[in-house]
Order: C-alpha cells, then structure tokens, then sequence
C-alpha cells in the first residue's frame, strides 16, 4: 500500500504529529544516549510537564518506538529506551534539533527584521 501524508485521511499524518512534536525531538535526543527512567527525562527538560511527557510516552510507544519496561519496586519504577524502529528515526529527528541550535542566530535576527517592519506597516 502507498501512503501519500497529502490526503487529509492518510494516518501517515498522525505520525508526523507525533515525532514533528518539539518534546518528541527532545525526548528521543535523550533516549538515544540509553534507557531513562519517567522523572530523568521530566528533569532533563525544562518546561515539560508529567502530563505531557506522559502523553508523549504513550503516543511514541503506541507507534512502536519506545519500549516501557516496568520494575516490581515499591513505587514502581518505569524505565524508557528506544525500539529498533525507534532508533532508526532519532538520527533523523535530531537533525532538526541540531539545524535549530546551528541557525539560532539567524532566525532571532530574521524574527527583529520581521517585527519591526510588521510594526511600522498599517494593518
């Protein structure tokens, strides 16, 4: 079967939802240096919150990239890494974190031009 992410049904969209996603790119940036229990990664993040980086979680190991792994202690303690699948995406999605950090300088400097014309022009 062919998928074309142009048609509005293709659930090739629905992916590209989930690892397009800046917390995704984060998260799996992190996991490709190994396993990672649930409130490493919350702390590793600035600014993610448990409910998100949860529902992150779950949308990435629903699509067969991560793998959860549960430990009987008391509290339970939950350990992430990646799959095959998983890994096989990370070097793609983190050269988008990369091309960010790369043209930082660029872009603030684009954004200034952008602002300050947007705010001398009428309407």
């Amino acid at each position: 079967m062919e998928w074309n992410p142009y048609f509005q049904q293709c659930p090739t969209r629905q992916v590209l939802d989930h690892i397009a996603n800046k917390w995704t790119v984060l998260v799996l940036g992190l996991l490709a240096d190994g396993p990672m229990r649930f409130n490493e990664i919350r702390r590793s993040v600035e600014g993610l919150s448990q409910k998100v980086l949860s529902q992150r979680l779950k949308a990435l190991e629903r699509d067969g990239l991560v793998h959860r792994k549960a430990f009987a202690t008391v509290p339970v303690t939950v350990e992430y890494s990646l799959t095959p699948l998983g890994r096989t995406l990370v070097e793609g999605v983190d050269i988008l974190r990369q091309w960010a950090e790369a043209n930082m300088e660029q872009i603030l400097a684009a954004r200034e031009v952008y602002d300050r014309n947007a705010a001398a022009s009428p309407g």
